[in-house]
Order: structure tokens, then sequence, then C-alpha cells
């Protein structure tokens, strides 16, 4: 992740990731879904299952918390400025 962040910026791209962790390595921002909800999910899954269910029994599940992820730093070294309404928008920026 940190070599593709240093790669956008050498080149002076901007990007959009689907991982937190890539704007924490450097990256300009992120959405996608919840990393933290998915393992909690993944756990229940593995709960059912442990407790007897057929896994080709367990429904099919889609995300349902998106974050979006800001690096004003990047943002700046890019020469770009984020709107407050994004800003506003973000779960969380890192400065």
């Amino acid at each position: 992740m940190r070599r593709i962040a240093d790669f956008a910026a050498t080149h002076r791209l901007s990007g959009i990731h689907t991982s937190a962790a890539f704007v924490e390595a450097g990256g300009l921002m992120s959405y996608g879904p919840s990393i933290y909800e998915a393992w909690q999910r993944g756990a229940v899954y593995v709960d059912r299952i442990l407790k007897g269910a057929k896994p080709a029994d367990l429904p099919v599940e889609q995300a349902s918390k998106f974050e979006l992820v800001i690096n004003l730093k990047t943002a700046k070294a890019l020469g770009l400025t984020m709107p407050a309404s994004v800003l506003g928008r973000a779960d969380r920026v890192i400065e």
C-alpha cells in the first residue's frame, strides 16, 4: 500500500481506494465497507458454523456500513482543497 501511495504522490495522481489502510499509508481518500463491521459479521458466521449450521444454508450478506476517510496531508501535497461539504461527510479525516 505504501508503494502505491508513494507512486501516486510522485506522479501527482489522486486516487480513491476501498480500504482506509491505503489512506493511512498516504493515499488521498477511501470509500468502502467498514472493515470492523465485516470482522464482526464474520465472527457471527463462524459462531453459527461452530454451533452446527451448514455454511451453504447461511444467507449472503452485503455490507451495510461504508466509511469515507480523507487524508488532508496528501490533499495538500497534491494541491487539492477539500470542500467543507465533503469533509463534513467524512467518517474520519487524517491531518
